[in-house]
């Protein structure tokens, strides 16, 4: 049963039975921009598709349903109908409950900080093979160099595969899904109905499983622990003594490929559009890398040192969030910043637009990597800055996203930095992740 008008708070006026979804589709980030400083304050309501929807602009509040009363809330109907089914099944992203809880627990040890250190050795490897495609003067899309290099990390990573044979086949068929997940209209169609986008869709899915489960089935025969994330998977099993299915294999893999490494490559992207655009902290970039490495290559150790890289990968993680919006569905009546709430509600939480939010950043737009460096983010509100969300429901890959990011940005910019070719703002394509919808355009320059 529906709150009456008068229990809840403001918001956008929508369209009858459609609620708010044809402003939104016009454009997402204006829309949710327009939620966060339209005046309507920090928990803002409206209907969309029929389903009410508050959206949370406020750290305490984001706490309070990715936190202290997670339990209280899941991932929102629409987000398990697209990403779960065909896609990623019942993999980490997408799963719930007790079985969500089993999943979690099985793959924690593959994130532990010894694994993730053998995961360094080939990040660093493939980022200086990244190099030699690169030369001076060139105009390169960034963006597609970055998505290829983290794919080809993430398939060595998980499967002790390079980036060629059948593997070749992973980039575009992961393209083509991420390209039905920027379609709008076509995600709103029942994945059933035989139209061309579904049937190109469907095609793309049915080959990264025909790779993968190939993938799982020779390990299996094989036998051998090959050092790789799928190894460690193969291995390990519940307290009953049981082990995940070649299905749910699939699931978890997909899943890590999918999230994984495309996240990864939006924020270099963004990393080098921002550092083409401010040559002042590049040098300072510069600076750091050149007193620390000296001209070698770096590694996972000399990452403590590297503070100013850290703060550059932070700084185009507020300003360009890949997960740039994030919904749950309350599972139960509760009431968030004085208003109450019932169940079956969705709640949106929009990094997007927290991170610009002044009452916490100075010059918000502005990118400015020095303002980590003072313990800016422990003197944050907990959820000021959530690039990877939170909770229990932390991404369990941060900690390899992150290592990756400053890894690959030490060593290409050690020998290249970047010039803009053109005046034009960067265009975004806010689908499921936050994407440079043409690409990342710069001129290398040898340093």
């Amino acid at each position: 049963m529906r709150l009456p008008r008068e229990q809840l708070p403001s918001g956008p006026r929508g369209l009858p039975l459609i609620g708010s979804v044809l402003d939104y589709s016009k454009d997402p980030l204006a829309f949710i921009e327009r939620c966060a400083w339209g005046g309507f304050g920090d928990v803002v309501y409206m209907d969309f598709l029929g389903q009410p929807t508050y959206v949370l602009q406020h750290p305490e509040h984001i706490e309070q349903v990715l936190v202290t009363r997670h339990r209280h809330y899941a991932k929102d109907r629409l987000q398990r109908r697209l990403l779960g089914g065909r896609l990623l099944g019942n993999g980490l992203l997408t799963s719930e409950g007790d079985f969500w809880l089993r999943q979690r627990r099985l793959m924690q040890p593959a994130f532990h900080r010894q694994r993730i250190a053998a995961y360094g050795r080939v990040m660093a490897e493939h980022s200086q093979r990244q190099l030699a495609s690169w030369h001076e003067g060139e105009v390169r899309d960034v963006y597609a160099d970055m998505m290829e290099l983290t794919l080809g990390i993430a398939i060595k990573c998980l499967f002790d595969l390079e980036l060629e044979g059948d593997a070749q086949s992973v980039g575009p068929a992961l393209a083509r899904v991420m390209e039905h997940f920027a379609n709008m209209y076509a995600l709103l169609m029942p994945e059933w109905l035989p139209t061309p986008e579904n049937r190109g869709y469907r095609a793309a899915v049915e080959q990264l499983d025909t790779l993968v489960f190939g993938i799982i089935q020779r390990r299996r025969e094989e036998g051998n622990d090959a050092g790789d994330l799928l190894s460690l998977l193969l291995q390990v099993q519940d307290e009953d003594g049981s082990r995940m299915s070649d299905a749910q294999l699939r699931d978890e893999v997909l899943t890590l490929v999918l999230a994984g490494h495309e996240t990864t490559a939006i924020t270099l992207a963004f990393c080098w559009h921002l550092l083409s655009l401010h040559p002042d902290v590049e040098a300072t970039l510069h600076r750091e890398l050149d007193t620390v490495l000296g001209g070698r290559a770096p590694t996972m150790e000399d990452l403590p040192a590297l503070t100013f890289t850290d703060q550059v990968v932070k700084e185009s993680l507020r300003l360009y969030p890949p997960a740039w919006s994030i919904s749950r569905e309350a599972l139960e009546d509760d009431v968030v910043g004085g208003w109450p709430v019932r169940a079956g509600s969705m709640m949106v939480l929009n990094p997007w637009t927290t991170h610009r939010d002044a009452r916490f950043f100075e010059e918000p737009n502005a990118f400015r990597p020095q303002r980590w460096a003072d313990g800016l983010e422990q003197r944050l509100p907990r959820f000021a800055f959530f690039p990877f969300g939170g909770g229990p429901r932390l991404c369990i890959g941060v900690g390899f996203a992150l290592m990756e990011a400053r890894l690959v940005l030490a060593t290409l910019a050690q020998r290249f930095r970047f010039e803009r070719v053109s005046e034009e703002p960067v265009a975004l394509l806010p689908s499921i992740t936050l994407r440079p919808k043409h690409g990342v355009r710069v001129r290398l320059r040898a340093r």
